[in-house]
């Protein structure tokens, strides 16, 4: 009898500690089970991305598929020839996220303490786009020397007019284009509608356009490249959503859309 009392005493005092371990088990899972979730709801409300005019095409699939994937978000993009989104954040311009076709443009707002730890996430070459018939007889960079060649160029402070100005260097001639404009979309829009012979764009505009235009591949040896880095805006109202969406660029379903639309990886 003593031996069954004394088991009985120590299984009644087993059952209360196992439970007790039990409680203290589940109450850890449902802790972490609401940081979680807090994490995840935190990602939501709306946010406005400055990026370069050649990123339209592939940053708009890209803010789709964010959404899609965060419920309750609301990606607004502004898009434009870097410097001035670099010069409008720096004047105080609404953004939560920057995406810039180049280092330098992004190094304006770092330096200005408006954004910090940017990071690379495409790179893009030039090509010579032209209108499908190509009344211009371009066949390759040096034809751009031309003087009977129509040639649209960016701006020589927007990274396709400067990057087009390496390649114009590497090949030893001198190009006087009929206009300048104030993005790259802004040049192949001229070539589109035929008011120009030729214009240098990016591989990827060439490859957005469709039909519309064909694509002249420029030489590597002469050809140059940019890149593209991406940065939450320190300003940002909405810096939870801003940081997942530049996770989500860095993602591999933000690689996948902007190798599709041709850009190369960093």
């Amino acid at each position: 009898m003593s031996r069954r009392l004394s088991l009985a005493v120590a299984a009644a005092i087993a059952t209360p500690l196992l439970l007790a371990g039990c409680g203290s088990s589940g109450s850890d899972s449902g802790s972490s089970g609401t940081t979680s979730s807090a994490a995840t709801s935190s990602v939501n409300g709306s946010i406005t991305v400055f990026a370069a005019a050649s990123l339209t095409g592939s940053f708009t699939e890209i803010g789709k598929q964010f959404e899609a994937a965060h419920p309750g978000t609301k990606v607004t993009f502004n898009f434009g020839p870097s410097s001035g989104l670099a010069t409008s954040i720096n004047q105080g311009a609404p953004a939560d996220v920057f995406a810039s076709a180049s280092a330098k443009n992004m190094d304006q707002i770092v330096s200005a303490g408006n954004a910090a730890d940017p990071k690379t996430f495409a790179n893009n070459v030039m090509e010579i786009a032209i209108p499908p018939k190509n009344p211009g007889k371009v066949t390759g960079v040096n034809d751009l020397a031309k003087s009977s060649v129509k040639v649209a160029l960016c701006q020589s402070q927007v990274p396709c007019g400067t990057v087009a100005a390496k390649v114009f260097s590497n090949a030893g001639i001198t190009v006087k284009p009929v206009t300048e404009e104030v993005d790259v979309k802004g040049v192949l829009t001229k070539v589109v509608s035929g008011d120009v012979d030729a214009g240098m764009v990016y591989v990827t505009d060439v490859l957005s356009a469709g039909d519309t235009v064909k694509g002249v591949e420029i030489p590597e040896n002469v050809n140059a490249s940019t890149s593209y880095p991406i940065a939450t805006v320190k300003a940002s109202k909405n810096a939870a959503t801003a940081s997942a969406f530049v996770a989500y660029v860095l993602s591999s379903d933000g690689e996948a859309v902007l190798q599709k639309a041709g850009f190369a990886k960093p």
